[in-house]
Parts: structure tokens; sequence; C-alpha cells
């Protein structure tokens, strides 16, 4: 009987023992998972734009392991596509620190991937309703065999499967060149001036045109308003010379994806800010 007592505490130890330091990242079950409770206007959440970003110093070991599973991480200059399975995950983590030490928010369009670098940008199409939406990625799971990407609770209304809980998507992973050493040397310096222009690389992409005006005051003070509403996306204004004078067009771009700029036109004229459209123009010259 002595010997079975002693054999059980030793079990009972090593247990206790495993469970003290076996922690995974995340459990990640939606169905222990729960929304905010009032009213949330996503319409209102600032779209996301890829821009080049250094890796973060956490989050990007090359291997990791969860729940017994070994995980790597992509190359950071390696392309991915995926289709598969999307989940999201709101109030259970919201503020709390997400694998490259940020504070996960779930009112923002972000996510997190099991292997991707981070951050990353990936822009996801929900292929049962064919929305769009370019996310950051800045966090590890959803460890789960069946899905590919966990997507924060605006980013999932934005999607429209918030509701479901998941939804089959199509995943496109974004780049952004690093600026060269040069450029970044360059934006330092003073700009000189020659006497040679070359003509620039014609590149289209699309604009949101807010408004135009004759009055510089009012274009500008149509700027100031629309610029509390985008993030990381130049608000400016175009001026052009017309038969009656100059003429301010408000203008917002360049964008990733039509959609993307039409996101911001419903936003816009949710908030009642001009009559905003779509346009498509050179990223060399966007004030034509």
């Amino acid at each position: 009987m002595r010997e079975f007592l002693r054999l059980g505490s030793i079990v009972l130890f090593l247990v206790l023992a495993a469970a003290c330091t076996t922690k995974p990242e995340r459990q990640y079950k939606i169905d222990q998972d729960v929304e905010p409770q009032g009213e949330f206007d996503v319409s209102r959440v600032r779209l996301v734009q890829p821009k080049w970003e250094p890796l973060s110093r956490q989050g990007n070991q090359k291997n990791y392991t969860v729940l017994g599973k070994r995980y790597e991480v992509m190359a950071n200059d390696v392309s991915y596509e995926d289709v598969g399975y999307a989940s999201w995950y709101g109030l259970k983590f919201h503020d709390e620190l997400t694998s490259n030490g940020e504070r996960y928010d779930m009112y923002s369009f972000s996510a997190a991937h099991k292997s991707l670098p981070l951050p990353s940008y990936v822009k996801v199409t929900n292929l049962e309703n064919g929305r769009e939406l370019v996310v950051r990625v800045n966090d590890r799971g959803p460890f789960h065999s069946d899905r590919i990407i966990d997507l924060s609770y605006a980013a999932a209304i934005k999607l429209g499967y918030k509701d479901q809980g998941t939804a089959k998507v199509r995943l496109e992973r974004l780049f952004v060149p690093q600026p060269s050493a040069e450029q970044a040397d360059n934006s330092q310096r003073p700009v000189e001036k020659t006497s040679v222009n070359l003509p620039p690389k014609e590149i289209l992409a699309p604009y949101v045109q807010i408004a135009a005006f004759s009055s510089y005051d009012l274009a500008e003070s149509i700027r100031l308003r629309a610029e509390s509403y985008v993030q990381d996306v130049p608000v400016f204004l175009a001026k052009v010379e017309v038969d009656s004078g100059l003429l301010y067009r408000v203008r917002i771009g360049p964008f990733v994806t039509d959609s993307d700029a039409q996101e911001l036109v419903n936003v816009l004229v949710n908030a009642k800010i001009g009559s905003p459209q779509v346009i498509t123009r050179s990223t060399a010259a966007p004030e034509r």
C-alpha cells in the first residue's frame, strides 16, 4: 500500500510538472470566445495599407512547438497563396499580447497565422461572398488543422462571416519592397533639381476623389476632415488649371485594390464628406 501511494505521488508530481512547463500560446476555441456587447460600426475602422516593415524581434524564430506540434516559420522573401478556412477571435484575447509583442486589437484589421513572418500583409478573399480585405498578420494561430488563418473580430465582420464563425477563404501575401540604402539616404537630403526629366513609369492604381473646389480653403478643410478616416494612405489636393482658373481636387490614394478604395468611399458617404468616387490614375501623375 505504501509503495502504491508513493507511486501515485510520483505520477501526480510528474503530471503537475508537465502542466507547468507546457504552455501553449493559445487554445483558439471559437466556441469559448465571445464578441463585445453593444453596437460596433466596422465602416469606421481604418483600412490597412501594406508598407515595408522590419521583422519583429518576437515571434519569428525558425520553428516553434504548440500542443506537441512543430511549426516552421517561412523565410521573409517567400511568396504565399493558400485556400482554406478562416476563423476569428475576439473579446477573449482583446488587449492581450500578440506573438510579436503588440497588443491584440479586435477592432483593427489584423490576423494570426501559423507560419508567415511577423508582421506580414495578406489579402483575404471570402470565397463564399466575394468580399476582399487586406489584413496585417501580427500573431500566431489558429492551432487547428482545418483552419489556415484567424482574423480579428472586425475583419470577420468586414468579410461577412462573423455570425457563422468560419468561412472558406483565399489568402495572398502582399509584398512591399524595402527602401534601398540609397533611397533612405536621399530621403534625408535636399532634393536637387536637374535639367533632365525622364518620363515616369506608368502604373495605374485606384484613388478616391472626394470633391473638387475652386476655393483652396474649402478644399483643405475637406481634406483635413477626410484625413481622420484614413490610415497610411496619402490625402492630398491635386491642383489643376481650368478655363475658369484653378481647381483643387481632394484625393486619397493610391490603394492596393479597387475594393479597398470602394470601402473608403462607403465610409465617407456615411460620414457625409463630399461626393466620393473611385477613379483610376497613374501613380506617377495622379493629379490628372
